[in-house]
Order: C-alpha cells, then structure tokens, then sequence
C-alpha cells in the first residue's frame, strides 16, 4: 500500500473515528485503526465492537491494500506535524513507513485479516433526517441518562419511531427528558430502539449543526445505521424494555411558575454551593410571585437566594436534587421557563414556552 496525503485531510476522518476506541481493549486488534487503500478512495474504520465507526474520504493512491494501524500514535503523529505538510505512508508486511518533510516514523501493523468484520445490518425501518435536528433530539435529552446502572436498559436514550414523529427519551429514574421532532419515516407502527450511552454520546460530536445535510437511519431489531456524506456510524442496540415514559409524565399538575431561566439557574448555582456534597438537595420555597431556594450542610452552612417570578396559586414546599434542576436549565433555550406543580411531594414537569417540542420531569426529593 502506499499514499500521499496532506495532513489535514487525514486527520479530520482520522479523528471522527477515534471515538469508537477505548484506551483499554480486550483484544489489540480493537486499538487500531484499518486503513483500507483503493482505486475509490480511502476508508478508515474504528469499533470497539459495540459502535463501530467508517470515514470514507476520496482521494488517489498510488498503491492499493489495507492494513491495521496504531490509532491513537498515527493520530498523534498526524496532529503533531506541521499543518498541510504532505505525509507518504507505504506498508511492507506489518510495517508502515511515514515520511513528512523531514520527519520519520516506522509503526508496528496488524494484517488487515485480524481486524474484526463488520456486521452485517439486517435491511429494517429506514428514514431520512435532518442532521441538525437528530443532534437535537440527543442533545436536548441525553443528559437524563443513566450512568452504569444494573437497570442496563436506562443506560442509553430511547429512540420512538412513529410515522410522522420522532421521539427521544432519556431517564434514570430519578428524571425523565422527552424532545419530539416531526420526520417522514414511513413507519406504519411505532418502533422503539434504546441506543446505548456511548453512542450517544460520539452521535451528538459527529453530527452537523447544518439543516440541508440530512442523514439516513436504518433501525433493525439489533442495530442502528447513520450514514451522512462522509461518515457511517453503526450502532448495537441494548436488547430491554424501556420503561413507559408516558405513564411518568405527571397529570393533574394545576399549579404553574414561570421564571426567567437565566436568573432561576444563577440562583440555583449559588445556593448549590452550599448543598449537601453527596446529595445536592436544595429546599423550594413557592408563594406568590415570590421563589426561594434554600441549601445546607452537614457543616452546618446556609445559603438562601430569592427571585421574583410569576406565581399565583397556594404555597408550595418542595425539595429537589439541585443538579437535575440545572441540566435541564442547561438545554432550554428560551429565556423563561414554565414549572407544573401539584403539591411537595409529587413530580414537576418543566417546558420550554419557546420549543413545546421539549418535555423535562424531575422527582421531588425528601430533605
């Protein structure tokens, strides 16, 4: 095999892929990344054998083959060269020569049969998206997601596809995160798949912010498929039943606040700062028109804030994890905020006035 190619059209795919590696591996063939050379182009893929992660870039060869390189050091190679310098990599047997300018680096290969086989993705659902508004569907709700939790299902974010509707869910059982989106899939039933964390998480760096530049999904009964112009991320899927966030959505919440969203998270953030360390319980005070929050310690500390916000039902006396108050602060983009309430001892649900596309509950907590 043998290329020349300007570093930085190296090092975009090279990167893009990268986030399928793990620093640790159960098997050396998973720290590398192929390198496949053809009269097509260049294909470089990564996995971890949970995502799996295809760049394809088209560009001449000199030499066509394939072979299995050291990600993260021709990664580092690549980023520490100068910007634009052109890199000529040739193979001879397990072995890969880069010559930059007047650098030279010898890397130690795999043969290109070691590296695992990509599955095969059984032809189910299909659609096309927007990317920016898949990004969306994650971002708005990933943070809800559990983390290493024996309820394995919670530790990734549900996809429900309907036939003009596209919803993503997130929980922990603690919090429940709920954005729709309108898309012609086509489907002529409801279709739930549960990405995994990790998945997610590379989705919303991989993904464009670009409305014109759709992606296509296919969802089988094991896996998910995005494709874009450049970029082929492969997914399993967690095998479980996701809980039915409809019935968590709370009813008969006839008591509503509505706060500036900045002041009300600048408020929180202070008052937070003296919560409990383990538990980051803070104490709401609701009386008309009037919020505050309080928080203490185990060190005896206090601290109270108070912000004037729209309000004219009974008082309330409520507590909560502050954290989950301000993540959902943190992706509502409006500049006020509404809170549903029924009582102190019942869930709130939290909307976004300017994107009613975007549902958030938060469990009350016992202080």
């Amino acid at each position: 095999m043998k290329l020349s190619i300007n570093r930085d059209a190296l090092l975009e795919p090279l990167q893009k892929v990268l986030g399928a590696i793990e620093k640790r591996q159960t098997m050396p063939a998973l720290a590398h990344v192929l390198m496949e050379c053809s009269s097509d182009g260049i294909v470089l893929t990564a996995t971890d054998l949970e995502i799996t992660l295809v760049a394809r870039l088209k560009h001449p060869v000199d030499e066509p083959g394939s072979i299995a390189l050291p990600a993260r050091k021709l990664f580092d190679i690549c980023k520490a060269l100068p910007e634009n310098v052109q890199i000529k990599i040739t193979t001879d047997g397990n072995k890969a020569s880069l010559k930059a300018g007047r650098s030279r680096f010898s890397l130690a290969c795999l043969p290109a049969a070691e590296f695992p086989k990509m599955e095969d993705v059984s032809r189910g659902q299909q659609f096309e998206l927007s990317q920016s508004v898949f990004k969306k569907l994650f971002e708005r709700t990933a943070f809800a997601m559990a983390n290493q939790d024996v309820r394995y299902y919670l530790n990734g974010l549900m996809l429900e596809v309907g036939k003009d509707l596209i919803q993503a869910v997130a929980t922990d059982g603690h919090r429940l995160s709920l954005y729709s989106a309108n898309a012609s899939t086509g489907s002529d039933s409801k279709l739930q798949a549960i990405v995994p964390r990790k998945g997610v998480m590379e989705l919303q760096r991989l993904l464009a912010d670009d409305e014109d530049s759709n992606a296509q999904v296919q969802l089988s009964a094991n896996h998910i498929r995005i494709e874009t112009d450049s970029l082929q991320f492969t997914s399993k899927l967690i095998d479980g039943k996701f809980p039915d966030y409809e019935r968590v959505l709370p009813s008969g919440s006839d008591k509503q606040l509505v706060a500036n969203r900045d002041a009300l998270r600048q408020a929180l953030t202070r008052a937070s700062i003296l919560s409990n360390e383990k538990y980051r319980g803070i104490r709401l005070f609701i009386d008309k028109n009037i919020l505050k929050i309080q928080a203490h310690n185990s060190e005896q500390e206090e601290a109270e804030d108070e912000l004037e916000v729209s309000y004219d039902h009974d008082p309330i006396e409520i507590g909560f994890n502050v954290q989950y108050l301000l993540d959902v602060l943190s992706v509502i983009n409006g500049d006020t905020v509404e809170i549903k309430l029924k009582d102190g001892n019942s869930s709130i649900l939290l909307n976004d006035p300017e994107d009613q596309q975007a549902r958030y509950v938060i469990m009350p907590m016992r202080l």
